[in-house]
């Protein structure tokens, strides 16, 4: 699994073939009451002008007209209870997207065929699909009603259907329908593709924007943090110093017995990793740019696993380097770079059992050099949240050091430093720091020293 650190997100997750579409539901429901308003509003026009004697010649028309309502309303009231159940709300807004056409398709029958003024709903399906389904909705919807107009236009044509027996012979001479056709059919299809554009046009933006709204707050909680953490480490580290040295001066008194070094030992390993979360929160609050520099990666990985070696006395964890001796230079912070490795392998340990191994390897190519932490733990969870603030599987600890890894490497992005994290060949974790190789600092360090 290459989480692939280079821009700000971390990783992007999907459900299914489509991405989860959590305002679809409002929409959805929006779209039902314009609907209805529509629909109310059709009705009241027809009544009126039926009412005032207007529509009286025309009864198999108004019939028809009425019907359709009739099913509009019915169709509203279906749509309302399939919303209602919170399911296949994707499939719900196309089933509306093709009952809607189909429905104009009634309404431009009656009210003059193909030369009917009514064939602009087509276009109003246009905008519907655009804002429910976005731009796939948009132009299904175009397709879909120039397809059903031209079948009607056809079925005219040829006889199929006859125009409504309250009303004059509609035209079905070739020539004559072939004007509404075309003309109906760039309207719509200009309607579908605009519809459409905006539509994606807003869904880029708003997901911008809820990116950008994202950072805000999480540069808000940090901020937060950031003081919380600078008040702690200032109120915890000074007493934390003096505990850890009177343990050590306790610790080589003669008089303390086997048990009382063993009951020292512990109180110095807690006293670590209490210092280690306080560095680890002011890190995370505080993130400094890195600078780049030539950086001996295989350096700082010995130094490393030297200073975790030392530490993993006691809970019988073997961390070892496994080369190479030599110099592997990268562009990176070496500070920072150096603090990952730690995070890394200080995780490695937490995941391991007693007796496990640690390993840490470094190797380079033309192009990069990678860092490798390999354990012999459970392995990585599949949803990545391991790199998330404060998660961790473990009944101890914060959950802050892998959060740490991931903002120094998304600063490093630029330099192409990347993560990837896969099952080590002892079943575990191996983490892969991936770094861009600097040759000029290779070249450097291999030049002959000049003589006075």
């Amino acid at each position: 699994m290459e989480l692939g650190i280079r821009s700000p997100v971390l990783a992007t997750r999907t459900t299914g073939a489509h991405r989860v579409d959590h305002t679809l539901a409002g929409r959805l429901a929006w779209i039902t009451g314009l609907r209805l308003a529509f629909l109310l509003l059709l009705l009241g026009a027809t009544a009126t002008l039926y009412l005032r004697g207007e529509l009286e010649r025309y009864p198999f028309s108004l019939r028809i007209v009425f019907l359709t309502i009739a099913g509009g309303f019915a169709l509203a009231g279906l749509y309302a209870v399939a919303l209602r159940s919170g399911k296949h709300l994707y499939e719900l807004a196309w089933t509306q997207i093709v009952l809607d056409q189909l429905t104009w398709t009634a309404i431009v029958y009656v009210t003059g065929g193909v030369s009917s003024g009514a064939t602009s709903f087509y276009a109003l399906t246009c905008l519907v699909g655009a804002v429910l389904v976005g731009l796939r909705g948009a132009l299904g919807a175009a397709a879909l009603g120039i397809g059903v107009y031209a079948l009607l236009c056809t079925a005219f044509h040829f006889g199929w259907v006859h125009s409504p027996p309250d009303q004059p012979s509609f035209a079905v001479d070739a020539r004559q329908l072939t004007y509404p056709l075309l003309l109906n059919t760039l309207g719509v299809s200009v309607v579908g593709v605009l519809s459409g554009y905006l539509a994606e046009r807003l869904r880029v933006t708003g997901g911008a924007l809820q990116a950008a709204n994202a950072r805000v707050l999480e540069a808000e909680r940090l901020a937060v943090l950031g003081r919380i953490a600078a008040g702690l480490a200032h109120e915890i580290r000074n007493p934390l110093g003096s505990i850890t040295g009177s343990i050590e001066m306790l610790r080589e008194s003669p008089a303390l017995s086997e048990e009382d070094r063993r009951l020292c030992d512990i109180v110095q390993r807690e006293a670590r990793r209490l210092n280690d979360l306080v560095g680890d929160m002011v890190d995370l609050s505080k993130p400094k740019p890195p600078r780049a520099e030539a950086t001996d990666v295989a350096a700082l990985a010995r130094e490393v696993v030297a200073l975790a070696s030392n530490a993993a006395r006691g809970s019988d964890v073997v961390v070892r380097y496994a080369g190479p001796s030599t110099e592997a230079m990268a562009r990176c912070d070496g500070a920072q770079m150096r603090q990952v490795v730690w995070n890394l392998v200080r995780n490695a340990m937490q995941a391991s059992s007693a007796g496990a191994t640690v390993e840490v390897r470094v190797s380079v190519d033309d192009r990069d050099v990678v860092v490798a932490v390999d354990d012999e733990g459970p392995g990585v969870p599949r949803d990545g949240r391991i790199f998330d603030d404060f998660f961790t599987t473990r009944t101890h600890g914060a959950g802050i050091g892998l959060a740490v890894v991931r903002r120094i490497l998304e600063a490093h992005a630029p330099m192409g430093a990347r993560l990837t994290v896969q099952e080590s060949k002892g079943g575990g974790a191996s983490f892969q720091v991936t770094l861009s190789r600097d040759v000029a600092g290779l070249r450097r360090s291999l030049r002959p020293p000049s003589v006075p």
